[in-house]
């Protein structure tokens, strides 16, 4: 993050003003945890990350060349454990995939798993999303942003928290190739609630929800349901998936 972007004024109860500036240091979407690692997650990182990690430091990428090939392109911001991505990138073995995720274990775990079942279509990041998707990866070059259960932040406080704000929507829609989509889906009502207040105010975004069920959708059958989601929903909790596509 950049200095002149410090920042640490209170939010108001709406989404944040689309002029403010994208990197509001001390301002971070997520909060870096302690914790415990396995001897599969130390190995994905110590053994596996040389080969399919990725650093701010490596700049803009070229893609095609990146991944040997020419393909559609999906970027998962907060892969957690990285279980969904996982399968994604198994299922879809015609499809490129870029997870992007701070914390150590999940990263650890995402890459011993794609060790072990001989996945090549898959890079990870270990870095603040708004970074990676402002320094590395290039205009119109990404078919679908992924944005599963982002942490919620649901104290009024804490809104200016919420990953989701007109200034990274403004973001993701340039990095979107024309036609791509913004899938996010989330466990929370409001923050729903929110994310839709944000995308039906931003240019360049059309709703593929349809008016019966509007502004949110079905659960894609291609979205992996993750144990989390699962017991969920035994719980009778409800799950809200909302799909924007690029449109100019």
């Amino acid at each position: 993050m950049n200095d002149p972007y410090h920042d640490e004024t209170p939010s108001t109860t709406g989404p944040e003003h689309p002029d403010a500036p994208l990197h509001r240091r001390g301002i971070k979407s997520y909060v870096l945890r302690a914790g415990r690692m396995t001897a599969a997650q130390t190995r994905g990182l110590e053994e596996v990350w040389p080969r399919l990690g990725l650093t701010l430091a490596d700049g803009r990428q070229d893609l095609d060349s990146l991944f040997g090939r020419q393909a559609p392109r999906v970027v998962e911001v907060g892969f957690g454990m990285g279980a969904s991505l996982i399968e994604q990138a198994e299922t879809h073995p015609d499809t490129d995939f870029i997870g992007i995720e701070v914390h150590a274990p999940g990263v650890g775990k995402l890459l011993d798993e794609a060790d072990k079942r001989g996945l090549t279509n898959l890079r990870v990041y270990r870095e603040d999303a708004l970074a990676v998707l402002e320094r590395c990866l290039p205009e119109a070059s990404l078919d679908t942003l992924q944005l599963f259960f982002p942490d919620p932040w649901p104290k009024k406080k804490h809104h200016k928290r919420r990953i989701v704000q007109p200034a990274f929507v403004a973001l993701v829609r340039t990095r979107l190739k024309l036609g791509g989509t913004l899938h996010m889906a989330t466990d929370w009502k409001a923050y729903a609630e929110w994310m839709a207040e944000v995308m039906e105010a931003a240019p360049g975004f059309v709703n593929t929800a349809t008016p019966d069920t509007a502004p949110y959708v079905p659960r894609p059958a291609f979205r992996p349901l993750t144990k989390f989601e699962a017991r969920g929903e035994k719980l009778g909790h409800g799950v809200w998936d909302l799909i924007y596509r690029r449109v100019d």
